[in-house]
């Protein structure tokens, strides 16, 4: 959603990119199904990394999502900026808590500081939430700046006919984040008792939340705007933790893409992007979640949140948007007199 869906509007800007990716599907996809990772294959993907960088220098930029060898120490962005190769360093999690608050105190010393350090020395620190920023600001980055994730207004369409029968409260994710689940579990519960309301959940595996009825639907890139698109509300729950507080808000932005109210946890990009009471709601103890729905059982306040938060989308977190505004980032990064 940060590059690879920028890829056709860069080339028409006159950017030539070459993806490299790290790890292939197969990786995301032992993820996602809980199996065991191919040794081999991971070692064999960072020697491919290194053989990668050894022909860099006939590039004018590296766009680098987070880090360059992930649980590695810094050498090789540091190797970069002694070298003079500049990079553009790009956010969308805080990553750099996997290692400062890691459970290993050995893990906090050795790479408690890598992020803050490939922070500090890239031409541009490109971030999708003000954590985000703020965490590169103190790190002593030269260049931060705000670039929210975001969607193609031509995939996520307002659907012009009405949802089905019931009041389906909806939410996307992965089995990763389905955990966060939890902080609404009550609230869900509670208004779901007597069939008053139903849980679809896309993507989340084989999760369950007790006392709350769950239809589990698998995630795939083709259907999932229809799965968005019968929803009548989309949540976002998040505990408030260092990790969430980096979160972008993707999901937001995906159900106001399809025109459907929201209700959210006050955490992280969400203060940004919910208008409270305008294109949704944030909510965040178990009577906030439930006041906030059934106040979003109105099915015309549900409409008029719906229509605000898509017209939101189009004004501020579309790639029709964002494009441009990114591909001068980039190029204005390549300009040699953006060297630290």
């Amino acid at each position: 959603m940060r590059s690879y869906q920028y890829l056709p509007y860069l080339r028409d800007a006159g950017l030539d990119v070459t993806p490299a990716p790290l790890l292939g599907d197969h990786y995301i996809e032992r993820l996602y199904d809980g199996g065991h990772q191919n040794a081999a294959r991971i070692v064999a993907a960072y020697f491919l990394r290194l053989w990668q960088l050894a022909t860099c220098a006939r590039f004018d930029l590296l766009w680098i999502e987070s880090e360059l060898l992930p649980w590695m120490p810094a050498w090789l962005e540091g190797l970069l900026a002694r070298l003079g190769v500049p990079y553009v360093v790009d956010y969308d999690d805080a990553v750099f808590h996997r290692y400062d608050l890691h459970s290993h105190g050995w893990v906090r010393g050795v790479l408690g500081g890598k992020i803050d350090r490939v922070m500090r020395q890239a031409r541009l620190v490109m971030v999708g939430s003000d954590y985000l920023g703020d965490r590169a600001r103190r790190a002593g980055a030269i260049r931060v700046e705000y670039l929210p994730t975001v969607v193609d207004v031509t995939r996520y369409r307002v659907p012009s006919n009405g949802v089905g029968s019931g009041y389906n409260i909806g939410w996307i994710g992965s089995p990763l984040t389905a955990s966060s689940l939890s902080v609404v579990q009550r609230a869900l519960a509670e208004l779901c008792a007597n069939g008053n309301g139903r849980v679809t959940l896309v993507g989340a595996g084989q999760f369950t939340l007790d006392s709350v009825p769950i239809d589990l639907r698998p995630w795939s890139e083709a259907t999932e705007v229809a799965e968005l698109q019968r929803f009548d509300v989309g949540i976002m729950p998040l505990p408030d933790g260092p990790w969430e507080r980096g979160k972008c808000g993707y999901k937001v932005i995906q159900y106001m893409a399809c025109g459907r109210p929201v209700v959210a946890s006050p955490v992280g990009a969400n203060l940004r992007i919910v208008a409270h009471g305008r294109d949704g709601l944030l909510a965040t103890t178990p009577t906030d979640w439930v006041a906030a729905l059934r106040t979003l059982q109105d099915a015309a306040l549900r409409t008029r949140m719906g229509a605000a938060g898509r017209a939101k989308v189009e004004r501020e977190y579309c790639v029709q948007v964002t494009a441009p505004r990114l591909a001068a980032l980039l190029r204005s990064a390549a300009q040699p007199d953006r060297a630290p």
